[in-house]
C-alpha cells in the first residue's frame, strides 16, 4: 500500500478510527499546476519585475498556504488586488485541473485499504470549495469522503489546527486514533499541533522539509 523510506506503524493508534486527508499533493499531483497558473499570471502583471518565480519560490511561499495569507505575501500593500488575483489564478487552475489532474499513485490502493476497515475519512484542506469539489469530484471520490473541511470554514486555516480539530468533530473520532496525510509543510504543522501523527507525501516538497514540520515519518507515494 505505501512506498516507504522508514517503518509507520499503527500500533500506538489501535483502534484506528480514522484517517484525514489534505487534498492538493496528497490525492492529487495538483502543484505543477498551481505553479504553471501563478507563474504565468505573475509575470504577466510584471511582478518581480517580470522575472518568473522559481519553484523554490512557490513551495517555499505558496503551496499549502490559505489564499488569503498568499494574497498578503504577494500584494502586502493591497490585499483587494491580491484577493482578485488569486480568484482569477483559481479559475486558470480549475481549467488547467479539467484536462491535466492527476491521482497520486496508491491512491485508489489505499482508499480501498481504508474501506476495508471501516474507517471514517475526512479532506481537510486549504484550497476553495470551489477547487477542492472540482478536484475531489474528477478524482473520483466525491462519496468516499464522510465529511469536507475547508480552511475557508474555519476562523484560522493551516497551518492552524483548526481544520483538523473540526474535521475529528465532524467524524465524531478521537485524535488517539487518527492519522493524517499530508504533503506540505504548512498541512504536517496544522495535523501535529492538532495532536496527531503525520505522514508526508514528498509529491513535490523534500523529505527534509517535511520532517523538519515534524512529519511522523515520509513516504514516497500512498
Amino acid at each position: 500500500m505505501l512506498s516507504s523510506s522508514s517503518t509507520f506503524s499503527l500500533s500506538k493508534l489501535v483502534p484506528l478510527e480514522a484517517v484525514l486527508f489534505d487534498v492538493d499533493g496528497t490525492l492529487c499531483d495538483s502543484d505543477p499546476l498551481h505553479y504553471y497558473a501563478f507563474r504565468e499570471m505573475l509575470q504577466e502583471i510584471n511582478f518581480n519585475d517580470g522575472v518568473p518565480i522559481t519553484e523554490e519560490f512557490f513551495v517555499k511561499n505558496i503551496a499549502g498556504k490559505h489564499n488569503e495569507d498568499i494574497a498578503l505575501l504577494l500584494f502586502p500593500d493591497d490585499l483587494q488586488r491580491g484577493l482578485k488575483f488569486m480568484d482569477d489564478k483559481e479559475a486558470m487552475f480549475r481549467r488547467l485541473a479539467s484536462e491535466q489532474l492527476k491521482p497520486v499513485n496508491g491512491i485508489y490502493k489505499l482508499k480501498k485499504w481504508v474501506e476495508d476497515h471501516g474507517l471514517k475519512r475526512a479532506a481537510v484542506t486549504n484550497a476553495p470549495r470551489a477547487n477542492a469539489e472540482l478536484m475531489i469530484s474528477l478524482l473520483g471520490l466525491s462519496d468516499f469522503f464522510d465529511a469536507v473541511i475547508l480552511g475557508d470554514d474555519c476562523e484560522r486555516a493551516k497551518p492552524h489546527p483548526e481544520p483538523y480539530l473540526k474535521a475529528l468533530e465532524a467524524l465524531n473520532v478521537s485524535k488517539d486514533h487518527t492519522f493524517v496525510c499530508e504533503d506540505s509543510v504548512s498541512g504536517i504543522k496544522a495535523g501535529v499541533a492538532a495532536g496527531m501523527p503525520v505522514i508526508g507525501l514528498t509529491t513535490r516538497n523534500p523529505e527534509h522539509l517535511l520532517m523538519e514540520a515534524k512529519a511522523y515519518t515520509y513516504y514516497k507515494g500512498l
